[in-house]
């Protein structure tokens, strides 16, 4: 999506040469095809490990180190592959999409009217808002060092991760919407006549 807003800001007389249905497809193969590998590459590396006759894991979901505080095997290996992941699939994508919005950036700065301007920012805003909450989420759960309160930094994030990110996202696109937003000012103005 950031590259879609990268062309259609920076390079709009291009955009119909460029993000055409073959360039959709691709993007969308590769980016399923990566989660499936990457999965499939956890999946086949944890069932190697053996596991202590607790079963319990103290989170909310079966996230990846946790899942690997119950192993007697050495996992040093995995941690390391968690970390490599991190960087190449989690820190790598978020700095390219930050890259392209500056620049998506400082070429609305130099649109001269100001409802383009505003056009611009508006469809931009609502991506950037979801991306950071996720991004930023995502890799401090799983980039972060090891403490002693790990167990219950990675629980908060995760909520964070899992729930209040997917609950925010349809939210702050929604906003966006004239309808919604005139909605949403019946709602409050109804809510003040009655208090």
């Amino acid at each position: 999506m950031a590259y879609d807003r990268y062309v259609a800001i920076c390079i709009p007389l291009h955009y119909m040469l460029i993000m055409n249905h073959r360039t959709y497809l691709i993007l969308a193969a590769f980016c399923c095809n990566l989660g499936v590998f990457n999965a499939m590459m956890y999946a086949l590396l944890i069932s190697h490990l053996s596991f202590s006759s607790s079963r319990e894991i103290n989170h909310f979901f079966c996230h990846m180190k946790s899942i690997l505080q119950l192993s007697r095997s050495n996992t040093t290996s995995i941690g390391v592959l968690i970390t490599v992941d991190g960087v190449l699939l989690g820190f790598f994508p978020f700095i390219l999409i930050l890259v392209s919005y500056i620049y998506i950036i400082s070429t609305i700065l130099n649109i001269h009217s100001k409802s383009g301007r505003h056009k611009a920012f508006s469809s931009c805003s609502s991506h950037l808002t979801v991306v950071l909450l996720f991004c930023l989420t995502s890799l401090s759960l799983n980039m972060k060092p090891e403490t002693k309160f790990s167990q219950e930094q990675d629980k908060f994030l995760s909520m964070l991760y899992i729930v209040v990110a997917p609950i925010l996202n349809p939210l702050v696109y929604s906003l966006r919407n004239k309808d919604v937003l005139q909605a949403i000012k019946r709602q409050i103005s109804r809510a003040s006549k009655i208090w």
